[in-house]
């Protein structure tokens, strides 16, 4: 190893013994790869593919190009705010080991409990949207090649769920090094077939399908029945679900060289790259989707992306770019799986999950989570079953995906100014402006979590009815169930974040003092609630 990546290997490792963690996974991610994971989860083409159906019956064309503008520059708020913290504190807990770090310590353990569920399901239900969204275009790519003879039902489309996820969870395995090069591949794919669609989508449509500026820009088609102001809100749907899941550069932040960088400015600028380049395919769509709404959303090839590449490149012309579209989304899947299965390991770590035992364990062969790898798999199995319930049940673990995580960026965003603690800024700070910014983010994802608990349309009976609420409280319920149990529940046993190496650098400086401190204060509460115990 050349001299100064051994010694930026060795700062990554004294940062983390600072946090209480001994070094387990290697740091094979290079700041270029930990970039590559939050961008390919992003993975804008297929993303906004799988969306459509959100952003064109709420405003259509105007709510496509204007929403999209609108909600990245709050979504880009909340991406700053996180990314101060991770710059702070780098480890894979992240999102919960912070609130916990920050909180006060009469509820900062519900609170990490709370945000460490929110988190879980919020990263297995993005893992099961993004698959669904596979599922559904390899359906597509079925249907075009077909000339639209063949329609996938729901038990076929779950089949084809099915192969993904277990493939997924079989190249999450694999060793650090290998998932690390896969990121390369994946940011250069997801940039190129932007930049494809972008130019050659134009070029090729023809005239009947081509829109003038008035229709494109300033055309507002709302089918769902709610007030035209309150459509245009939930056509966020669409770039929420895609420009979220940026916690996964946190996730992967003990396998990260310079991490304390390396993982904000991949956040930042992920969100940034996505924002202009999601912009632009908006619009390039906007201009070449025809005026015909309605049949998009009908098509019988049952993806309206699909459907619009089908009017302009023909039948060929459309399966080799939905080729790539396909394999994409499939890319994203894999990076969104591994991000969760790291999540899970170091919640695990801290014996918060059920079979935590079992769960917190690294496979001696290739020295990654086998386990939590496929204990993510199964979950977003049992979640794509809602399918069978119906096309808003599914509905709602995409919506899910943003809830729940919004849940677990809010909360530690908010403690870190609501509560007294010692926080100190890692590298990527924003000074004075930290403030203002975190009252955007916060105010914008609570406002917006509340949005998404609403029914599709205001005329609504029990097939049509939003199931986030449904699930996601049910799984937030259970969680502090699981919490207040009597005798076995965590709150007699939770204390946070649990140090896993005995003396950490005694001569840290920066940002990971405070966090160290609240360790150390979990570890004497640890040993105070032993020493209690024996003495009753």
């Amino acid at each position: 190893m050349p001299h100064d990546a051994a010694t930026a290997a060795a700062a990554d490792e004294a940062l983390l013994a600072q946090l209480g963690y001994k070094q387990e996974f290697k740091r094979a991610f290079t700041p270029l790869q930990v970039f590559g994971i939050a961008f390919s989860i992003i993975g804008l083409l297929p993303s906004i593919a799988s969306v459509l159906f959100y952003a064109i019956p709420n405003g259509g064309p105007a709510a496509m190009v204007w929403g999209w503008a609108v909600a990245s520059v709050f979504i880009l708020c909340v991406g700053i705010s996180m990314a101060e913290l991770a710059s702070a504190a780098p480890t894979s807990g992240g999102l919960y080991f912070w609130t916990h770090s920050l909180s006060s310590p009469r509820c900062r353990n519900l609170l990490a409990w709370i945000v460490g569920y929110a988190n879980t399901i919020g990263s297995i239900a993005s893992v099961a949207s993004i698959d669904w969204g596979c599922a559904v275009q390899v359906a597509a790519a079925a249907s075009i090649g077909t000339g639209e003879a063949w329609v996938a039902t729901d038990a076929e489309t779950f089949a084809i769920y099915a192969a993904i996820v277990l493939s997924h969870a079989v190249i999450c395995c694999l060793a650090t090094a290998v998932l690390a090069k896969l990121q390369t591949v994946y940011v250069i794919l997801n940039v190129l077939l932007c930049l494809a669609v972008i130019i050659a989508l134009p070029a090729v449509t023809p005239a009947e399908y081509k829109n003038t500026a008035s229709f494109a820009l300033g055309n507002f088609t709302n089918m769902n029945g709610w007030p035209d102001g309150y459509a245009f809100i939930l056509s966020f749907l669409a770039p929420l679900w895609t420009i979220c899941s940026f916690d996964s550069s946190v996730h992967i932040s003990e396998e990260a060289s310079n991490a304390a960088t390396a993982v904000p400015w991949a956040i930042v600028n992920a969100i940034g790259i996505a924002g202009v380049l999601g912009w632009a395919i908006n619009m390039s769509l906007a201009f070449c989707m025809g005026t015909d709404l309605d049949s998009l959303i009908d098509s019988p090839i049952g993806q309206p992306m699909a459907q619009i590449f089908f009017n302009s490149f023909g039948q060929k012309g459309t399966l080799a770019i939905w080729a790539f579209v396909v394999i994409i989304q499939y890319m994203m899947g894999s990076s969104m799986l591994l991000a969760a299965s790291r999540q899970s390991f170091a919640f695990a770590r801290d014996g918060a999950l059920p079979f935590s035992s079992w769960l917190y364990r690294m496979n001696a062969f290739t020295e990654t989570p086998v386990n939590t790898v496929w204990f993510v798999a199964i979950c977003s199995l049992a979640l794509g079953l809602l399918a069978f319930a119906g096309e808003q049940a599914i509905d709602a673990v995409f919506a899910i995906s943003i809830t729940a995580l919004y849940i677990a960026y809010a909360i530690p965003i908010v403690a870190r100014f609501a509560f007294k603690n010692n926080f100190k800024p890692g590298p990527f700070d924003c000074g004075v402006f930290s403030l203002p910014i975190a009252i955007i983010s916060v105010s914008f994802m609570t406002f917006m979590n509340l949005v998404f608990f609403f029914p599709t349309t205001p005329q609504t009976d029990v097939n049509d009815m939003n199931y986030t609420i449904v699930v996601l409280g049910g799984v937030l319920i259970l969680s502090l169930m699981w919490y207040y149990c009597p005798v076995y529940g965590g709150v007699h046993w939770f204390t946070g974040p649990v140090a896993n190496i005995e003396d950490a650098p005694a001569d840290g400086t920066g940002s990971s003092s405070s966090v160290h401190d609240s360790i150390a204060e979990a570890k004497k509460g640890r040993a105070e609630v032993t020493t209690e115990k024996a003495e009753s």
